[in-house]
């Protein structure tokens, strides 16, 4: 299902053709995020031509960065995970990570699970579209 080839093709998308100012911005504009995951699509155009997977590709990477999803789901795994002792009782944080958690490690956990979160998308779209 994983390639290497995916991962290349996520890499060079998601780093080589964002800039710093993109990377800023398309968490509050969704025209933003919308340039970004066209963008981020093209390396995925020598791994597949099939535009429902293509879609995906796009339409997800769009959706999970504007509204930067993966916190959310930090968030519920540490809620269903955790005794009800360690539960946080408010509403996900910025990073989706306790605010006890290092600024430094919670904002590069949660960079981790955005980036598994994208490439596991992509394996799917391309392995079953």
């Amino acid at each position: 299902m994983f390639t290497a080839d995916a991962l290349v093709a996520h890499v060079v998308g998601d780093y080589l053709l964002q800039s710093h100012w993109v990377a800023q911005q398309k968490t509050s504009r969704l025209v933003v995020a919308v340039a970004h995951a066209l963008l981020y699509a093209l390396p995925f155009l020598l791994l597949t031509r099939s535009p429902v997977a293509l879609l995906v590709i796009v339409a997800t990477h769009a959706v999970i960065d504007r509204y930067r999803l993966v916190r959310y789901v930090i968030w519920l795994k540490n809620q269903w995970l955790a005794p009800p002792s360690a539960r946080s009782h408010g509403a996900p944080t910025a990073t989706g990570f306790p605010d006890e958690t290092p600024p430094w490690l919670s904002v590069w956990l949660l960079i981790i699970c955005d980036n598994l979160a994208h490439v596991a998308v992509n394996a799917l779209a391309i392995r079953y579209l």
